[in-house]
């Protein structure tokens, strides 16, 4: 027997999920779909549709994630600052040469640790292939990471690790769609819920790549999700 993941929720199930799906593909805030959805005639309070989003966001992550298209092997890396309790966190990204998400990670810290843990989850994730090349900045860190990896075997021995800033562009470009999504929510409250949120901002990124097979339009994302979320169209 299928689960059934909106038991006991006091909304339909296609509200929950555009709700969600609205969250986390367009720049806006928990108080603005509050007022979308009053227009419909729906009363439902910014932290009913929070508590949505922490829910559904990691399980449409995992699903999408067996969808994905295959990446090349040139990848571009790099991270950013993100707000958690008024402290600075990290969100590592990577991009391969043709622009198309490699992998994220978020980490309360830049240090070594949190970038072998990216090039470990990197590396291991089905779409994703033993980069031929690595593209960073020349922070220290990272470099130090790389090596590491390379000795422990996650990295082959023949990667190629370039530091050089100016052909990071790419990646520099690529946050612009998530710092327009980020900005209006004036930080993040804790560690478990910020991971929970950007992975869903991730793969809805993802999406609009065109990185998830089966979905060319807005009619198919809408009706994919739907479906591995166990809502019939």
């Amino acid at each position: 027997m299928a689960e059934n993941l909106f038991k006991w929720k006091h909304f339909e199930s296609e509200i929950i999920i555009l709700c969600v799906r609205w969250y986390l593909k367009y720049p806006l805030s928990y108080r603005m779909l509050v007022e979308m959805m009053a227009e419909r005639g729906v009363n439902v309070t910014h932290t009913t549709i929070m508590r949505w989003v922490h829910q559904y966001s990691p399980i449409i992550n995992e699903r999408l994630r067996k969808r994905l298209k295959k990446t090349n092997d040139s990848w571009r890396m790099d991270e950013t600052y993100l707000k958690i309790k008024g402290k600075n966190a990290y969100l590592y990204r990577a991009v391969d040469s043709d622009g198309n998400k490699v992998d994220f990670f978020v980490s309360e810290f830049r240090d070594k640790h949190a970038a072998r843990k990216f090039f470990k989850k990197s590396v291991e994730a089905p779409h994703n292939q033993q980069p031929k090349v690595i593209t960073t900045d020349k922070y220290g860190a990272t470099e130090i990471a790389i090596l590491e990896e390379i000795y422990y075997g996650s990295l082959s021995c023949k990667t190629q690790h370039r530091m050089t800033k100016y052909m990071n562009n790419i990646i520099e470009q690529d946050y612009r769609f998530i710092k327009k999504k980020i900005n209006p929510m004036l930080g993040f409250y804790s560690y478990e819920n910020t991971v929970k949120t950007i992975c869903g901002i991730e793969i809805m990124h993802m999406i609009r790549k065109g990185q998830v097979e089966g979905i060319q339009c807005v009619h198919s994302e809408v009706g994919m999700i739907n479906e591995l979320l166990g809502v019939a169209a």
